[in-house]
């Protein structure tokens, strides 16, 4: 256990004149309120929070994250206050506690419905203040240091926790250095082999090559020595995750993996690093593609360095990252670069951002998401994505993740932009929404009045903003094509049931069934995503027991104009409660197929004819036509006990025919009369559970295209 001297030592390092007074306080309380308390290993509990508050001092933060992190159990775990600890250590460090306590309560790694209200509440209480998710992620990096101690099922869960959430949200926030340590302990638990592996292949790699860093760090040194420029060399082997990332993603051995070291140049200036840059340029050869300057155009989290990967004699590449200490100090520490201490006073860096801005612009989006899979693909998207650097036709900078398209970059300027672009032109050159935008390309956006989101752009967008801002403008244009087709449906299931659809009855639904006005009752009733006879029993809930009168089969579809008359398609023979769609003739009605029908690929350039159509909602006749085609045994009795099963699933034969006989089996196809799809679902799994059914599937003909079977009827020819 680190003593409370040794503790005040590590903060007097960076701050002189820190509140010794107040720390010594703050381990006794909380070593006091621990007592009694043992962590898995054995080791007394408050062994934990002292080393998550030595970790923030490698950061340099202020006395209020290093009390916050000595106490952030106490609330949780002990019969400490709130008001106890605001009465002794101030309002500012409670509600810091209080806030890592109630992240720690969030159970992160649970369904996705769940883990998005649970990324709201992180980001919510981020928000309040970062220090909490700083005091988090150190608690999170000391229990993966120990993780050992949990039983094997509790380390799973944790390792996959941080690889998916923790890990990449310190990384977001600039904490590499975090961020690897985190991944490389989780890799430990989830892929110890793979690991172990790595590590062998590193040793044996050292044995074979020498000391790699030492020798090249002593040559870029000596190059820098030769030219009079000031600068420190640091050189590492990446970590084993990081490469076996990389060997997955390229899909190589690790024999041909490439830059697996890793240097940093530390110099006085600017202007150093690109003197630094210049001489390595000149010594070993860049690698093209491979070069980023993140002092010119920094990321949104402050972060700032060249980046240059180079080729050496014998063909191995090493990446170089040039900064100055300044910009390593906001590398080190990121978004917390806001609250260190450098020569004994609060950093006044220039380039640390402001966390609030920070916070801001990578929330912007999530809290238009109302979808739980959208909102997480936001959040997903947000917290995994590189930067590339655009230029709009001005020369104004815009940020956009690797990948991103030019629809992205619409979007980025303003969603007015982005839901009226016709096309856009990359360096002069008109291009495909879909292209891949690169670093210093030039963007121009072609818009036209009158243009509206198509739902493909959700496809070939990969920004949040984006995405949530096509979704929005998607569902304002479907609500009111919804709203028509919900506003027949409503009128035809009340009209069954003798009642009139008013708009204060609609009123009165929408308030019972808690929607916020009448029009989006009717685009969610058109959408289906409730159904009519939901509105009607939410106004009369008396009908609900007393509606079972069948629907007559010429009210069976919701759609049509008064003057309209409809054939269901023998092609596809759709049944009550499946999507299905009207193609019209001028003078011979209307055809009725389903959704996924392939005789409608002859409509696709006739959209003028197509119609939304919709079942009446409530019971229908068994009077609708499918056909199955069966597989069986050539066994006394079998058929027969096929026809029995289907007789008591309440389905009438109306056809059988033999379409191949063999010694061992039948094939056989039967047209059947159900009442909707649930029926026919019935019936298929009865049948199909028959030991003598080898296969049972639905069967449909594109050639029966222009064949209509009117309901309960007989087929008929169509001139469609």
């Amino acid at each position: 256990m680190i003593a409370v001297d040794d503790l005040i030592a590590l903060v007097r390092n960076y701050n002189p004149k820190t509140n010794e007074k107040l720390l010594r306080e703050a381990y006794d309380y909380g070593l006091a309120m621990h007592e009694g308390q043992f962590r898995h290993s054995g080791e007394p509990y408050f062994t934990h929070p002292i080393a998550v508050a030595a970790i923030l001092t490698e950061q340099r933060l202020d006395d209020a994250t290093i009390i916050t992190a000595l106490l952030h159990d106490t609330i949780e775990d002990t019969k400490a206050s709130y008001s106890e600890v605001a009465e002794r250590f101030g309002t500012d460090v409670a509600d810091l506690v209080d806030g890592v306590t109630k992240l720690t309560n969030l159970q992160l790694s649970s369904s996705e419905t769940k883990q998005a209200e649970n990324f709201r509440k992180l980001f919510m209480a981020m928000s309040k203040d970062l220090r909490v998710i700083l005091v988090k992620l150190a608690d999170r990096l000391h229990n993966m240091r120990t993780i050992k101690a949990m039983r094997p099922e509790k380390q799973a869960q944790k390792a996959r926790e941080t690889m998916d959430i923790f890990a990449p949200l310190a990384g977001r926030m600039g904490m590499q250095w975090m961020r690897e340590e985190l991944e490389d302990l989780a890799f430990k638990v989830l892929n110890p082999d793979a690991r172990a592996s790595i590590m062998r292949r590193f040793v044996m790699l050292q044995k074979e090559t020498g000391d790699v860093i030492h020798r090249i760090t002593g040559d870029m040194r000596s190059e820098f020595e030769n030219a009079g420029l000031e600068a420190q060399v640091f050189g590492r082997a990446k970590k084993p995750y990081s490469i076996w990332r990389k060997m997955s993603e390229k899909d190589v051995g690790f024999s041909r993996l490439s830059d697996i070291y890793g240097f940093r140049v530390i110099t006085d200036s600017e202007d150093d690093c690109y003197r630094a840059l210049g001489q390595i340029h000149q010594r070993w050869r860049a690698v093209p593609g491979r070069f980023k300057d993140y002092i010119s155009q920094p990321k949104s989290n402050g972060y700032r360095s060249i980046h240059t990967t180079v080729s050496g004699r014998d063909g191995k590449r090493v990446e170089v990252q040039i900064r100055t200490r300044q910009m390593h100090d906001v590398a080190e520490t990121g978004v917390a670069a806001h609250w260190s201490y450098r020569d004994g006073v609060r950093s006044m860096n220039p380039f640390a951002v402001d966390p609030a801005k920070w916070l801001a612009g990578l929330t912007e989006q999530f809290d238009a998401e109302e979808d739980h899979d959208a909102f997480l693909e936001a959040v997903k998207l947000e917290m995994y994505s590189d930067k590339v650097f655009c230029f709009t036709p001005k020369g104004e900078v815009v940020k956009l993740p690797k990948g991103a398209t030019p629809l992205d970059f619409a979007y980025a300027i303003h969603t007015r932009i982005g839901n009226a672009c016709v096309g856009a032109k990359v360096d002069g050159m008109r291009v495909p929404l879909w292209t891949r935008v690169k670093n210093g390309q030039s963007i121009t956006i072609i818009t036209a009045e009158g243009q509206i989101p198509q739902a493909t752009w959700l496809d070939i967008a990969i920004t949040g903003k984006a995405k949530t801002a096509i979704r929005r403008a998607l569902r304002e244009i479907d609500k009111e094509r919804y709203g028509k087709l919900g506003r027949e449906l409503v009128r035809s299931v009340f009209e069954h049931a003798d009642k009139k659809a008013t708009d204060k009855v609609l009123e009165t639904a929408a308030r019972n069934l808690r929607v916020e006005d009448v029009e989006t009752l009717l685009a969610r009733l058109g959408s289906a995503e409730i159904t009519a006879s939901d509105v009607l029993h939410s106004v009369y809930p008396e009908l609900k027991e007393t509606e079972a009168d069948n629907i007559e089969p010429r009210r069976a579809v919701v759609g049509l104009s008064p003057d309209q008359s409809f054939d269901i398609a023998k092609c596809c023979q759709p049944l009550p409660g499946e999507r299905i769609v009207g193609i019209g003739s001028r003078g011979k009605g209307v055809m009725v197929h389903a959704i996924d029908c392939e005789s409608l690929q002859a409509y696709e350039h006739q959209m003028n004819r197509w119609l939304d159509l919709h079942w009446h909602a409530g019971k229908h006749p068994a009077i609708h036509h499918s056909t199955l085609e069966l597989t069986i045994g050539n066994d006394a009795g079998v058929l027969g006990r096929i026809c029995t099963l289907i007789g008591q699933c309440k389905a009438n034969i109306s056809d059988l025919e033999f379409i191949d006989r063999k010694p061992d089996f039948f094939r056989i196809r039967v047209d059947i009369e159900l009442r909707d799809a649930e029926h026919l679902h019935t019936v298929m799994s009865a049948v199909e559970a028959e030991s003598d059914v080898a296969e049972i599937a639905r069967f449909r003909d594109p050639s029966r295209a222009n064949q209509a079977s009117t309901p309960g009827g007989q087929e008929q020819a169509s001139g469609e």
